[in-house]
């Protein structure tokens, strides 16, 4: 996950970096202009963001006027670079020492959760303006290759991953731009991708559509599946067998269910899915294991449920920080399970 509840930018940026593969956080609680929406829309043309309104818009007539000075501009890399009043983390994070990680990641909201969630003036999803939608794909490509080339000047195994819980939404009936379009749209736009191809959603999950779409690394949130489908076996099978990375997120950030959780359980239940794809497939666990990332399941802004989060010891006070927010303790707590959980992975799979 990429978005963090933290309001001390510091501390947030601190937390990223002590993982594995850090990342630079995103903090809509520090500024409207840090909703990872908000970042993604910096210079597209038409933009309009109502930082007190915290709404983001396209104005159609505005968007036909800046068109062809946004196209004269295309080839400047700042015009799709993250400014610093866009984020408050993003230039902090690239002035780290970051080159010795293992890797570094970046992320950027994708195409179709851009054009669903950002409307024109009569609140139509501007993903449903044909012309506007081929501008918006290559935008946010764009914007993902320069991030890409920022963050690999600090460190040879950067990658950007696209944020996409839209591809979530193309399944819905009341849709007018389907699972089918979305598809070879995505394959398009992946294309011209530099970099590792990587994507993330935390919605609910279609896993088999998911790694047809031609990317290379894979993020979702896998506490929710509970079971491993045997529809998903061999797609899993299929995409590790030819190189692909998934990285489950396999950590709840609720406190429900991660006061119901210990690394232990979710080594158990990680395993299992494992297990159902070897059964399946024949792909020992230990492969799957070898090409596999674990991360927190989603972002926590909005907590459902306080149970178990005010007996945790992280959640009093973390370093002589005291943690203002519940959100904030769910999220210390969760990365602090990450670190557990991966030894108790490593040492199960010889790794």
């Amino acid at each position: 996950m990429g978005i963090m509840p933290h309001t001390d930018v510091e501390r947030a940026l601190e937390l990223a970096l002590g993982l594995d593969i850090p990342f630079w956080p995103q903090l809509p609680r520090v500024s409207f202009y840090e909703d990872m929406y908000a970042q993604a829309s910096q210079n597209f043309p038409g933009i309009v963001v109502d930082t007190e309104g915290q709404r983001i818009s396209v104005d159609t007539v505005r968007f036909e006027q800046e068109l062809e000075g946004y196209s004269r501009s295309m080839d400047k890399p700042e015009v799709f670079s993250i400014s610093e009043s866009y984020s408050a983390v993003y230039h902090k994070f690239l002035a780290q020492d970051i080159q010795s990680y293992h890797g570094i990641r970046g992320q950027v909201t994708g195409p179709v959760s851009f054009g669903f969630r950002v409307v024109d003036e009569n609140a139509k999803p501007i993903i449903y303006h044909d012309g506007m939608r081929i501008i918006l794909f290559d935008f946010i490509q764009r914007k993902a290759n320069i991030q890409y080339r920022e963050l690999k000047q600090r460190n040879r195994n950067a990658f950007v991953w696209l944020d996409e819980p839209g591809l979530g939404w193309v399944f819905s009936g009341l849709s007018g731009y389907n699972d089918v379009q979305a598809k070879q749209d995505y394959r398009d736009f992946l294309e011209g991708i530099e970099g590792p191809r990587a994507l993330h959603l935390c919605a609910n999950v279609n896993l088999p559509y998911l790694l047809e779409l031609g990317v290379e690394i894979l993020s979702f949130d896998a506490y929710q599946m509970e079971i491993m489908p045997k529809g998903y076996t061999w797609a899993v099978a299929e995409f590790l067998r030819a190189g692909g990375v998934i990285s489950w997120g396999i950590v709840p950030t609720d406190s429900t269910s991660l006061g119901e959780e210990t690394p232990q359980t979710l080594a158990k239940l990680l395993t299992g899915y494992w297990e159902a794809v070897s059964e399946s497939t024949g792909l020992e666990p230990r492969e799957i294991a070898e090409q596999a990332l674990i991360a927190p399941a989603r972002c926590c802004l909005k907590n459902i449920g306080q149970v178990g989060a005010a007996d945790d010891p992280v959640s009093q006070q973390t370093e002589g920080c005291q943690i203002s927010s519940i959100e904030e303790r769910l999220v210390e707590r969760a990365f602090a399970y990450l670190g557990t959980l991966s030894g108790i992975l490593r040492d199960e799979f010889g790794l």
